[in-house]
């Protein structure tokens, strides 16, 4: 015996599809596949007498397609992003080799001296850098003076306040800025090497000569 259905209301089956909220819907074509049997079949066992109107078809079938054009839109996101990755991918390969300065406070010592830098956003009158060996012992004061506003490379010629070279390694450095009479932000900025590059939770990552990582929004200059 065929069951009619008197009074027109949409099974909630056929409303979980067309919403998505169906537990058994993997993708879109499975939600229109879905949606068009249960629609048939409602449409078979209507009352006969008391047909679905063509506005109620015309409700169901926008709501489908709302539901596919969302799912087509997160589709091409998702394309999106991975493209804009693999072109950040592309971009950060192209700094192997190169020096890059980022935030951090060690310096690597070699025979010729060593390299850093230091962020002022409004600019000193009088920079100090004070550097300090393996131990945390300070070993030499470096007063450098006027420094403009924003990124500023230094140098250190690797020699101790005794003016005896210092061992050639990695050093640790604190910069106190000072405009006027007041202090003023400085951030230390540390010199590296672009060893080679990683993905890591969907982003590209530089892997520095110093054995740490940085991602390429925190390079704030290359050389």
């Amino acid at each position: 015996m065929t069951t009619v259905n008197t009074n027109n209301q949409v099974p909630q089956d056929l409303l979980n599809t067309v919403n998505n909220r169906s537990s058994n819907t993997t993708s879109t074509d499975d939600a229109q596949d879905r949606f068009m049997k249960l629609l048939v079949t409602q449409m078979k066992n209507q009352d006969p007498l008391n047909p679905m109107d063509n506005a109620q078809v015309t409700s169901q079938m926008a709501q489908l397609n709302t539901v596919t054009g969302i799912n087509k839109l997160n589709d091409s996101m998702t394309s999106l992003i991975n493209n804009v990755q693999m072109g950040q991918s592309y971009q950060a390969t192209s700094m192997i080799g190169r020096n890059i300065l980022s935030a951090g406070n060690t310096m690597e010592l070699g025979e010729k001296g060593a390299l850093f830098g230091v962020n002022i956003p409004n600019g000193a009158d009088n920079l100090t850098v004070t550097i300090k060996n393996g131990a945390g012992t300070v070993i030499q004061t470096l007063t450098l003076g006027k420094q403009a506003t924003g990124i500023n490379a230094l140098g250190w010629d690797g020699k101790d306040a005794s003016g005896q070279p210092a061992p050639t390694g990695t050093y640790t450095f604190e910069t106190t800025a000072t405009l006027g009479d007041a202090k003023t932000t400085s951030t230390a900025l540390s010199l590296a090497q672009v060893q080679s590059v990683s993905q890591m939770n969907g982003s590209s990552r530089l892997n520095l000569s110093t054995g740490k990582d940085v991602a390429l929004a925190d390079v704030l200059e290359v050389f």
